[in-house]
């Protein structure tokens, strides 16, 4: 009950680099599940 209150409430936080190298590894990247990758093909 306690965790889906919480998560009922809870919201992302913004990324916090959108330009540059960093921004695109952001945008790009796979999770680490995935291996991390950031090629999309």
């Amino acid at each position: 009950a306690e965790l889906a209150r919480r998560r009922q409430g809870w919201t992302p936080n913004p990324p916090r680099y959108t330009s540059g190298v960093l921004g695109k590894y952001a945008r790009l990247a796979q999770g680490a599940d995935k291996g991390a990758i950031t090629n999309l093909l």
